[in-house]
Order: structure tokens, then C-alpha cells, then sequence
């Protein structure tokens, strides 16, 4: 049974990752592989959803609702008043014509820092990427690329960063949000560093074989003059608010809970532009942010609903075991398995979400520190997560962008695949090497 319960488990893994991929609905998929999971591991069916299906539910929305809500308001409010365009069309306006690519990636980097949404950042930055590489000449089907990089990578998985990517570990580890902050910083730095050079020569290797900005029908590249935003430097300040509120101590303790401190620099960016808002709209806004959290939330439950099913699975720990003990340093193993459960469940917060109460408390039993593990587990979960099935890249490539996979994916691969597990290898070389730097 052990050996049909391991086959069981890794086709129900394969079923989740091709069902997500082919895009059937979130719930058909995870209640398909955990009849798979049941079944071939001798489970009963109805006990194993009202039970370790429903238990793995409950318990991610029980933990994290909150942060979501307050993140989307968040989002929301730097939307509607203005504030993330005006951020990132100053940052187009300083990096000049020709490194203006850069700008699109930075702009993304910053709000996500500040706990803003991939989605809501991808959506803001896209109209200025479209004036960015119209103005440079630079092949169109690279923006889906710079886009994912900015808000996918360095940014949300950095110490500080008010992203449910470092309240998970932080939930289930005790951890703060700056954990392993030096290691980890320079290993999002060499993401940054590294993602923006393999940029610029995909780029310039396009440029060089003959591409040039084409166009395509819909676009919109009026830049209305009268267009009345916000001071970007005042737009900065609810981000700054944000991540202050959560991550500076007083007497041991942060100034305010997460869901406290985001929900701070949301209402402080609807004062700060309230001239540049309707009242009337307030309620409309807050309605489909409060949606959209819901929504949000309850997709990334479902997966981790079934992550309790694969965990409560008699063959889990065989398993878990064999992941630990893959030759090599342990940190590596961490890496790999984390990165795995993300890539097959198309999210690294859903990946995290499965992995971090499972092998988070067999690393730290292993004798690591707490803030090492919650930091290279949010390093790794953001390589395989980017697959071509992930939702925010099908959303951003195809939906936002008009791109097809072909066309695109591969430098989105490169920059968002590649370039962070990398990153996770520096982190992995940083935390064996230098284990107690804070």
C-alpha cells in the first residue's frame, strides 16, 4: 500500500499541476486529486474532505483573511487615487530613454514591497510599459517579461516586504517579517541585479535580430497632459507607513499587527489624494476590494485544503523524509521542496502555504533557526511557482498583455524561474556560510 500511496500521491500532484494548467475551476481540481490521494492510500473519501480537506481550509482562512482584505484595500486605494501611476511614471521619468526599461520592473518592485498586489501592480504599470517600449523601439512581447519580474520576484519575497509570502512563515514559525534580513536582502539583490542584465540582453539580442515595437490593436499610448495625479513622493508615504507600522520594534514588539499596519497605509493614501477621489465611489471601491480578498482567499484555501489532505496521507512522511534526506546540504533540500509544492500548485503562497507547516518545523527540529527557514523557504517559493500554468501568469500574459506563451513565456521563464532559484542558491551559500547574521 505505501508503494501505491506514493503513486497515488505524485499523480494527484501531476493531476493538480495539468488540471490548473488547462483551466478547469480551482475546486474541481483539488476535489479531484483528493479522491485521488483518498483512494490510493486507503483513506475514506467522505472523512478525508469533512475532515483533513475542510481542517486545511479553514484553518489558512482563519489565519491569513485579514491580510488578505486589508492587501487588496490596500491595492485598491493605491489604484483609484493614482498613486502607483504616479510612482511609476516618475520612475520611467528619472531612468531617461534608454535604461527606461528598467523603470518597469523598479515600479512594480516598489509597490509590491509596499504590500500592494501583483495584479493591481501589473495592471498600473502596464499603460507606462507600453510608452516605455514604443519610445525605445523595444519588442513588445517583452513586457509580460519585465512586468512578472518586477511584481513576482525580489520585491515580494524580500525581508520587510508586506506580502502574504513572509506572513506565512511568520504565522507558523514566530518568525518576524525582517527575518534573515541581511542574507536575504543580498539575495534578492542578486535576483535584481541578475533579472535586470538578463533583461537588457534579451532585449538588445531581440533589437539585434530585427524586432521593433509593433503594436497591437487596443493599445493606448495617449499620455493625457491634464491628467492630474498625485506628488509621487507623497504617493510613496502610505507604502512607507505600511512597512514601518509592521516592521520596526518597540520594546520587542512590531508598532502594529499586519492586518493593522496595511490597513494604515490604505486609509492614509485615500486622505493624502482624497482630492483626486469621489466620496460618492468610497463604497463602491471598498465592496470590490472586499471581493476580491474573498475570492483571492478562498482559491488559495482550496489548495492548501488539499495539502492538509496530502499531509494527513499515511505515505506523507515517507516521503517528507525522503525530501530531507536528498544528498547534499539540507538547506538545498529545503529549496527543492519548496520550490516543487509551489511549482505544482501554480502559487507560491499556496505552495507556502502546504509547505511551510510541514517541512518548517522538520528544518527547525533539525536544528536551523527559525528565521533561516522562513527566509529560504520564501526565497524558493518564487521560482516554480511561475510556470506556465501559474494564474497571474496566464493573467498578465495573455489576458493584460495580449502575448501568447509563445511568444513570451520564455523570457518571463528566464526572469522568473531561473533567476530566482539562483537566488535561493545564494541564499542557501549565505545562511551555511554566515548562519547567525540577522
Amino acid at each position: 500500500m505505501t508503494a501505491i500511496g506514493i503513486i497515488g500521491l505524485i499523480l494527484a500532484f501531476a493531476l493538480l499541476m495539468w488540471m490548473i494548467m488547462k483551466g478547469f475551476n480551482i475546486y474541481l481540481t483539488v476535489f479531484a486529486c483528493t479522491v485521488v490521494v483518498a483512494i490510493t492510500s486507503g483513506m475514506n473519501v467522505y472523512t478525508t474532505f469533512t475532515d483533513s480537506f475542510i481542517t486545511g481550509y479553514t484553518s489558512f482562512f482563519k489565519s491569513y483573511y485579514f491580510i488578505f482584505l486589508t492587501g487588496t484595500l490596500m491595492a485598491k486605494a493605491m489604484d483609484v487615487t493614482g498613486m502607483a501611476k504616479s510612482i511609476a511614471k516618475a520612475i520611467t521619468k528619472i531612468m531617461g530613454t534608454e535604461w527606461a526599461f528598467i523603470s518597469v520592473p523598479l515600479a512594480c518592485g516598489i509597490l509590491c514591497y509596499g504590500g500592494v498586489s501583483a495584479f493591481v501592480c501589473s495592471f498600473a504599470v502596464f499603460p507606462i510599459a507600453l510608452q516605455v517600449f514604443r519610445a525605445a523601439d523595444l519588442p513588445r512581447r517583452g513586457i509580460p517579461g519585465a512586468l512578472c519580474f518586477g511584481c513576482s520576484t525580489f520585491a515580494m519575497i524580500a525581508p520587510g516586504a508586506v506580502q502574504i509570502h513572509n506572513s506565512v512563515p511568520s504565522t507558523n514559525l514566530g518568525t518576524t517579517y525582517m527575518a534573515g534580513a541581511i542574507n536575504g536582502f543580498i539575495s534578492c539583490g542578486v535576483m535584481l541585479v541578475l533579472g535586470m542584465v538578463l533583461l537588457r540582453i534579451w532585449l538588445q539580442r531581440a533589437k539585434d535580430h530585427g524586432e521593433h515595437f509593433v503594436p497591437k490593436e487596443g493599445d493606448v499610448f495617449a499620455d493625457d497632459p491634464n491628467e492630474k495625479l498625485p506628488n509621487p513622493i507623497v504617493s510613496l508615504i502610505p507604502l512607507v507607513i505600511a512597512i514601518v507600522l509592521i516592521n520596526v520594534k518597540i520594546n520587542g514588539n512590531a508598532i502594529a499587527p499586519v492586518e493593522v499596519g496595511i490597513l494604515a497605509g490604505a486609509v492614509s493614501s485615500v486622505l493624502l489624494a482624497w482630492k483626486h477621489i469621489d466620496p460618492k465611489e468610497l463604497p463602491k471601491h471598498f465592496a470590490d476590494g472586499a471581493a476580491m480578498a474573498l475570492l483571492s482567499i478562498t482559491n488559495t484555501c482550496a489548495v492548501n485544503g488539499f495539502g492538509g489532505v496530502a499531509s494527513a496521507s499515511p505515505v506523507f512522511d515517507t516521503i517528507v523524509d525522503a525530501m530531507i534526506n536528498i544528498p547534499g546540504p539540507k538547506l538545498l533540500s529545503l529549496v527543492i521542496g519548496t520550490t516543487v509544492i509551489a511549482g505544482l500548485c501554480g502559487s507560491a503562497s499556496g505552495g507556502l502555504g502546504i509547505a511551510v507547516p510541514i517541512l518548517g518545523p522538520a528544518y527547525v527540529n533539525l536544528g536551523f533557526a527559525p528565521a533561516t527557514v522562513h527566509r529560504i523557504m520564501a526565497l524558493s517559493s518564487a521560482a516554480l511557482d511561475s510556470l506556465p500554468h501559474n494564474g497571474y501568469i496566464v493573467t498578465v500574459t495573455n489576458g493584460l498583455c495580449k502575448e501568447t506563451h509563445k511568444d513570451s513565456y520564455f523570457l518571463t521563464f528566464i526572469l522568473t524561474v531561473i533567476t530566482p532559484f539562483i537566488g535561493s542558491l545564494v541564499g542557501v551559500a549565505l545562511f551555511t556560510i554566515f548562519p547567525n547574521l540577522p
